[in-house]
């Protein structure tokens, strides 16, 4: 399942969380780097030129998605030479990261801004607070009262990867999930079978599981499907018009295909007689569910939508 999850986190950041087209990000290996932390970390002069627009880094996706400069983290800032105080300067920048996620309602509790040190970051991060090492930030206070979590090499590495995926996923829930507005319906769709369709409520507190705006999106598929699903597959030779649905979930519900392309129906109705027309409308086996799957991303293909979803 974390497998599963990390890789539709990293396949919908690498498409959609830059501003200039696509830009393929490794977790966490490519969101740890130097260069992804501060964009500039040498002043620039005649003998050093950085491709800065090629250099993208984890704060220009931050401020695409959020339209926000975390405070007291500028545009361009330079990197102490020394490890140690490099280190820290690193820790603190991860620290501001977080609270500033944190201040607009994400859930990051569990992840401590050490996580997202590179393995040999941390490891200067350790052997300071262990006192192996010296270092003059130690005896500034910072860390006092704070409790210390080492972690074998192995262990580090799980762990910045999760923490990493979790930041990634708290910054989609906070900017990115909140552009959903139920205005999205522009009429009520007043169907007799809607009326006698249980609702969705997109009160904050009537679900433990989805957000409102998840709720609202759920509200968008079942509208479509029950507009859509007679007039899709009216003609159908593989299994005539399929039956009603209460659409409560994302997995389950959306297994078959008919959902998705009831939905892409509504804004893409030419694709019914040259793909969907052919879906099995009561998929029993496993190659049916394939069959429809196929169709689906076909269809995406169709129209030029390639967001790398496997059938």
């Amino acid at each position: 399942f974390f497998q599963k999850t990390l890789a539709a986190v990293k396949s919908w950041f690498t498409l959609f969380g830059w501003s200039k087209g696509q830009n393929p990000i490794s977790i966490p290996h490519s969101l740890r780097r130097d260069r992804c932390i501060v964009q500039l970390t040498v002043a620039p002069e005649k003998n050093f030129k950085r491709k800065v627009d090629k250099d993208k880094c984890f704060y220009d996706m931050l401020l695409h998605l959020s339209g926000q400069q975390i405070p007291g983290i500028a545009a361009s800032q330079s990197l102490s030479p020394d490890p140690v105080e490099r280190v820290f300067q690193l820790h603190w920048q991860h620290s501001e990261l977080l609270s500033f996620l944190k201040s607009q309602g994400a859930y990051l509790s569990h992840v401590m801004p050490e996580f997202l040190l590179t393995p040999e970051d941390y490891e200067i991060w350790t052997e300071v607070n262990a006192g192996l090492r010296v270092g003059s930030m130690r005896s500034s206070g910072k860390l006092s009262g704070r409790r210390i979590f080492v972690l074998e090499n192995r262990a580090f590495e799980t762990m910045s990867k999760r923490a990493w995926t979790d930041v990634l996923l708290q910054i989609y829930k906070v900017f990115v999930l909140p552009r959903i507005s139920s205005r999205i319906f522009p009429d009520p769709l007043s169907l007799e079978s809607l009326q006698n369709m249980p609702g969705i409520k997109s009160e904050p507190l009537c679900s433990n599981i989805y957000s409102r705006y998840e709720r609202t999106i759920l509200v968008w598929l079942n509208k479509n499907y029950e507009k859509n699903r007679q007039i899709v597959w009216k003609d159908s030779q593989r299994g005539g018009i399929p039956p009603m649905r209460w659409i409560v979930n994302f997995d389950q519900d959306l297994l078959d295909g008919l959902v998705l392309a009831a939905l892409m129906t509504s804004y893409c109705p030419y694709l019914i007689n040259t793909h969907f027309i052919k879906m099995y409308t009561d998929p029993r086996t496993h190659e049916q569910f394939l069959h429809n799957s196929l169709i689906l991303v076909k269809a995406l293909h169709t129209i030029n939508l390639d967001i790398d979803i496997k059938v």
